[in-house]
């Protein structure tokens, strides 16, 4: 979970210890990056809220590193998943859902998500498979269109719709970009899962490992424990709340084996801050329960976490608060 820095594996060794590696196997156990046909880059998953971004990257990886919810605009925040396989290191971009933004926040989202169409190797773009196409999905399309990259239409959510309605939706797709290639999976369900990866694998060009082994993500400590928090109330309040909440991690310090960790809640309005505490505290105290139990899976460790609640008034208008709080596209 730490910062990605510039990895050389071999720097420390001297010519003859690499000589001796490269004649012990073939690729003398050197790291794949060096074989010739190792492929590795960076492959964007970008749609319309809710169309399974984060769902995918999770089932690429295995593993929850992405939070989720039914709630739209859940990903506030871009984040990289790597994965790997034999022949190929693949860096998935996770962005913000595109949409119609109605406050400061949402046009930072959409900034963020923007700014990746042109630095990856592959722009993947996903639709749901059980929903029309619609005004949005089309004003998506034409920033794919113009992306100066492989693109790629991925179907999600196939578990819910009929075989008609998919190839209703591919035949829509295509009215609205040229696509390299185009792939129906589901997530949830590991349908084709595997086949996406191969098919990403395949467009990408021959290049180093961009991250060294152990590390899988470019997400902080800090960044982790403020999403999980976040995505579980996501899960518990309705309505208003949901958009207005904010998380910040304050704190991590590790004792004797456990992490001490304290985040603050914001809200918008007084009213918020009370749905969120619930009563008797009930609400914040199950938050924190949730919470931690996916925190301790994820750095292997107990822990304790307090939380706090405090209101900033009309913060998702406040460009510096955004900043502040992790949601700003990148200057």
């Amino acid at each position: 979970m730490t910062q990605v820095e510039e990895f050389d594996p071999f720097a420390d060794m001297s010519d003859e210890e690499l000589d001796n590696l490269v004649e012990e196997d073939g690729c003398g156990g050197i790291a794949p990056a060096a074989c010739p046909g190792f492929r590795s880059g960076f492959v964007a998953l970008v749609g319309r809220p809710n169309a399974g971004k984060s769902t995918l990257m999770n089932a690429c990886m295995g593993r929850k590193m992405a939070i989720t919810s039914p709630v739209a605009q859940t990903t506030r925040r871009r984040m990289l998943g790597v994965v790997r396989t034999d022949d190929a290191q693949i860096v998935f971009v996770d962005t913000p859902g595109l949409h119609k933004p109605q406050d400061s926040l949402g046009s930072e989202l959409n900034k963020s998500a923007l700014a990746e169409f042109k630095d990856v190797d592959v722009l993947c773009f996903l639709i749901d498979a059980s929903k029309p196409i619609g005004r949005g999905d089309a004003w998506v399309a034409e920033r794919v269109a113009k992306a100066p990259t492989k693109r790629m239409l991925v179907l999600t959510k196939a578990d819910l719709a009929s075989p008609e309605n998919v190839m209703k939706q591919i035949a829509a797709a295509r009215e609205l970009c040229e696509f390299d290639d185009e792939i129906v999976l589901s997530a949830t369900e590991n349908f084709n899962v595997d086949s996406f990866i191969a098919l990403v694998s395949s467009y990408l060009p021959e290049g180093p490992m961009w991250f060294p082994e152990g590390v899988d993500t470019d997400a902080s400590d800090e960044m982790i424990v403020s999403e999980f928090v976040r995505e579980k109330l996501l899960l518990r309040t309705r309505e208003e709340v949901p958009h207005s909440i904010g998380v910040m991690c304050d704190s991590i310090e590790r004792r004797r084996g456990t992490l001490i960790v304290h985040a603050t809640i914001y809200v918008e309005r007084d009213g918020q801050k009370g749905i969120i505490i619930g009563k008797r505290g009930e609400m914040l105290k199950h938050v924190g329960i949730d919470a931690r139990r996916d925190l301790e899976r994820i750095f292997g460790c107990k822990v304790f976490l307090e939380l706090d609640v405090r209101v900033k008034s009309r913060w998702r208008e406040d460009v510096r608060e955004i900043r502040r709080l992790g949601y700003a596209a990148d200057e």
